[in-house]
């Protein structure tokens, strides 16, 4: 396939918009809040909820019907970016202690970023990273 990129459009802002469907919903809204501190901006009824920390935003909605429907994609996982990177491994001890399920140990890649993985209470898997070329921390950053 052949691209003519001359008239494509300016560059997105980002990707900072995700929707989940969610069956451990209270749970799962007290993960992102109490946890990892996102504030609510809208909750229009009793089965949805949109979350910010202020540049993005994850929308909750509940999911209530008799068994899930298979994804049509499968999502490996959602991250959430950390500034620092001493704060990766603050992070996995903060969320450690709190019960939250772990799926590995903060490790340091060949690019230079550091990350773990661990779960929401619906089984989503998150990864909390440093990543240089856009963690605020980072020399190589231009936020």
């Amino acid at each position: 396939m052949t691209i003519d990129e001359s008239n494509r459009p300016a560059p997105t802002a980002g990707l900072r918009h995700i929707a989940l469907f969610v069956e451990s919903f209270e749970e799962t809204v007290m993960f992102y809040t109490k946890l990892l501190g996102m504030k609510i901006e809208w909750e229009p009824d009793a089965d949805n909820v949109y979350l910010t920390s202020g540049n993005d935003n994850v929308a909750l909605h509940r999911f209530t019907g008799a068994e899930r429907p298979p994804a049509q994609q499968r999502l490996d996982h959602i991250g959430f970016i950390i500034d620092k990177i001493d704060q990766v491994d603050q992070w996995y001890e903060f969320l450690k202690s709190h019960g939250v399920r772990i799926k590995s140990e903060p490790r340091t890649h060949r690019d230079g970023a550091r990350s773990f993985y661990c779960l929401d209470p619906d089984g989503t898997v998150v990864q909390m990273i440093f990543h240089p070329p856009i963690s605020a921390g980072s020399a190589d950053s231009t936020a």
